[in-house]
């Protein structure tokens, strides 16, 4: 009895164990990942706007894209959607092509999107889901709910917010378009999971997705910059900043490789990867 006893609390022991960490097997699906840059700043930022205590004088050159998740099961998945010329606030130092033309770089149309998946919703990350009216949006629940009510409220934080993306996300909910997501770790479609924690707004979530052998984290303004990931150090537009810095931890924990950490707004994701056409590189 004292060995089965002994058994016992060995299995309970690993099962805790495996409890304890992120269960990061995938559906046997695989994904090529595309990042897909459709703008960027015409002036640089200096380095201390891009990462809290960071030492220096140094600038950097911000760009704007999203990504491509091609898979071998049909899906053709969008981790972002860019924006429209409709937004009130596109600041002026900014030049862009509209997103949706830029899949026509690599034989793809606007009606092949078959998934979105906001990470936030930030105006030049959610302003363009009505480019694709046929795709299923995914969104963390609690994101959707304080972006379409408590950000508006006096105490709120809109910043970074368009009223019309409101509406347009509303649209999408009362259309039958939109699913919300709970929770952190979840494998919300075969072979791409979701984490939140990093508080880039009040429940962003980032993206690992797989690609056969290998795994890739889609972090968007999770992580602006490599530099970010690499020092550790918090941007200044977020709810909570130990709990940023914390998921850039996090990040490098799941993929050792952190190049294949890929931040929402720096260029260096073109120059380490190789391009498939003009403002598209291929993530491998």
């Amino acid at each position: 009895m004292k060995k089965i006893s002994h058994i016992y609390t060995a299995i309970t022991l690993f099962a805790c164990i495996l409890m304890a960490f992120p269960r990061e097997a995938f559906s046997q699906v695989k994904y090529e990942i595309y990042a897909i840059k459709f703008g960027e700043r015409t002036n640089k930022i200096p380095i201390a706007d891009a990462a809290v205590g960071a030492a220096g004088n140094d600038s950097l050159n911000v760009c704007l894209m999203y990504w491509l998740l091609k898979g071998n099961n049909g899906k053709n998945i969008l981790v972002d959607a860019g924006f429209t010329g409709d937004s009130e606030i596109n600041p002026k130092f900014i030049s862009f092509s509209p997103p949706d033309k830029m899949l026509e770089k690599i034989n793809m149309k606007a009606a092949d999107i078959t998934d979105i998946i906001i990470t936030h919703p930030h105006w030049d990350h959610i302003g363009g889901i009505d480019l694709y009216p046929g795709a299923m949006v995914w969104m963390q629940q609690a994101d959707y709910d304080y972006f379409v009510d408590d950000a508006w409220q006096k105490d709120g934080n809109k910043g970074g917010f368009n009223e019309k993306d409101v509406l347009k996300i509303v649209t999408r909910n009362l259309d039958g378009n939109l699913m919300l997501v709970k929770g952190d770790n979840i494998e919300i479609i075969p072979g791409v999971k979701v984490f939140i924690g990093a508080k880039h707004t009040f429940e962003s979530q980032y993206v690992m997705v797989g690609t056969g052998d290998d795994k890739v984290i889609i972090a968007s303004d999770n992580c602006w910059f490599y530099y970010n990931l690499a020092h550790l150090l918090p941007i200044p537009v977020t709810h909570n900043a130990n709990a940023y810095k914390n998921n850039l931890a996090r990040m490098k924990l799941m993929i050792p490789d952190k190049d294949y950490i890929i931040p929402g707004h720096d260029p260096l994701v073109f120059s380490k990867f190789p391009s498939v056409a003009e403002g598209v590189v291929k993530i491998k």
